[in-house]
């Protein structure tokens, strides 16, 4: 076939046809009595393979060596293509990601755009003052999706009080941020629900409610302790916990002070006293529920005190006498 032909058949044009042969892709097995390149059914087949890699994503170069190297390994030019495939569209992903965040502040000229790209690449920056900078900016300039992704990735403990600072006046963001309550690395998830903590509104409220029987017991922990200075009951059996294991016990210990309101004091005082007699509560442990049981108004916590006062546990009993002392029970 000559070369016009070949160009019909293949959809390769005749340019790069002679673009192919001057690399030494193909070459012509043949040539007329007139001098025109003259192509094979073997030829032909060469080109599709040609074009068949091309679409791959190899290069020239790489299909020439992946034609005509006895020695090529495939398998590792598809892991290449593999890992380029990959950061091409994860770099594809974040531009659309920021289009996306451009779009959404409804710029009204060139100048918004320019703008808002510029506290883009601000909140990217490796500088920690010039991401600090680029929070502290207006709420209305910095797209909301944009801080709650960088308060997540954010390690820097005053860039990300700026970022959740942010956050809370722009009055947006839960739905990243619970994102983040379920993602795989524990710093991603505290930085989530810290977030949420300083959020108002009621949409923020529910997703520390749910977080509450989280898996990760640092996020539940936070839930419960910004539940709890709200007045929130829910959050009473999670502080209870997190006195047990010794985990911001003096917080929970606080926080459960301001649920013992009239109607909650037996019943935490209860839940107290059930943990000290409960056979598994290590010494430890017993003496934090027993001091927690100074913030709990009512009979119910003077009672167990009182009971305390003979406990076998030296220390427990001491402490139980003297909170006991304190509330002018004995």
């Amino acid at each position: 076939m000559l070369i016009g032909e070949v160009a019909r058949r293949s959809g390769v044009s005749a340019r790069m046809l002679r673009h192919y042969e001057s690399l030494g892709l193909v070459r012509p097995s043949g040539r007329t009595g007139s001098g025109y390149r003259e192509y094979s059914g073997e030829d032909v087949r060469r080109i599709f393979h040609i074009e068949s890699l091309r679409a791959m994503g190899l290069s020239l170069r790489e299909i020439g060596r992946a034609l005509d190297d006895p020695g090529f390994a495939p398998a590792d030019l598809v892991d290449d293509l593999i890992r380029r495939t990959r950061e091409r569209i994860a770099a594809e992903t974040e531009l659309l990601i920021r289009l996306d965040r451009v779009h959404a502040t409804d710029p009204a000229g060139w100048e918004d755009v320019l703008q808002v790209l510029a506290l883009l690449r601000a909140l990217g920056s490796t500088s920690a003052g010039t991401r600090q900078r680029a929070a502290l900016a207006s709420a209305d300039e910095v797209p909301v999706e944009a801080l709650a992704q960088a308060a997540l990735d954010e390690g820097d403990p005053y860039v990300a009080g700026a970022l959740r600072w942010a956050l809370s006046r722009s009055g947006g963001g839960a739905a990243l941020l619970t994102e983040g309550l379920g993602s795989p690395v524990a710093a991603v998830r505290e930085r989530a629900v810290r977030a949420l903590a300083e959020m108002p509104g009621r949409e923020a409220a529910t997703l520390l409610r749910e977080a509450l029987v989280s898996p990760d017991a640092v996020v539940r922990g936070r839930a419960a302790l910004t539940l709890g200075v709200r007045g929130e009951a829910a959050a009473i059996p999670v502080l209870v916990d997190m006195i047990v294991a010794g985990s911001n016990d003096t917080d929970a210990a606080d926080a459960l002070s301001v649920l013992a309101g009239d109607d909650a004091a037996d019943r935490i005082a209860a839940l107290l006293v059930g943990r000290i007699g409960d056979g598994t509560t290590g010494q430890p442990a017993r003496g934090r529920l027993t001091q927690a049981l100074a913030g709990i108004p009512g009979a119910t916590a003077s009672r167990a005190l009182a009971d305390l006062v003979g406990d076998a546990d030296r220390a427990v009993a001491l402490t139980a006498a003297y909170l006991l002392r304190l509330r002018g029970g004995g």
